[in-house]
């Protein structure tokens, strides 16, 4: 599949609160709808994406397929899922279901990973649910486990960026 990764444009910030909710986790076996409004009503969520652009560590890429935006990779060192302290980003990423597995989002990751790195930074962080199969591409990219994230049901990973 041919796609394009770039940066996200300020007009697109909106975008990122779409691709949070994409990335929310659904166990298989689950009934039921997550509903949306779970990305409001916790400031963890609400961390991730609102006023993006306003921190001078925001960061964000999208991957694009025939003009459309079909993922998002971005990170920021505010108090969201996946933060350790306020010198290491975390990440948030996620593509739509149908664009899935095909390789976008690691390369997504792979070139914030390589920008963190031209900026300076020593490590990033994120966190990923356990049963999640993302964790996977995590850890071919180089995060590793540091232990649980927020309850029992996450891990918590970081990735040493000087080390690659």
């Amino acid at each position: 599949m041919d796609y394009t990764i770039r940066p996200l444009r300020s007009d697109e910030r909106h975008l990122l609160e779409d691709f949070l909710y994409e990335a929310i986790y659904v166990p298989e076996g689950f009934e039921g709808t997550v509903p949306r409004s779970i990305i409001h009503d916790d400031p963890k969520c609400c961390a991730a994406f609102e006023c993006f652009g306003d921190l001078p560590d925001d960061r964000a890429l999208v991957a694009e397929v025939d003009g459309r935006v079909v993922g998002a990779c971005w990170v920021r060192t505010t108090d969201e899922y996946g933060h350790i302290n306020d010198e290491t980003p975390s990440f948030s990423i996620s593509l739509y279901a149908q664009y899935r597995g095909q390789g976008i989002g690691g390369a997504l990751m792979r070139q914030m990973l390589d920008e963190l790195r031209e900026a300076g930074y020593a490590r990033a962080s994120l966190s990923v649910q356990k049963e999640n199969p993302a964790l996977r591409l995590y850890e071919r990219l180089g995060f590793r486990i540091i232990g649980d994230g927020e309850d029992e049901t996450e891990w918590m990973m970081v990735i040493d960026l000087a080390a690659d």
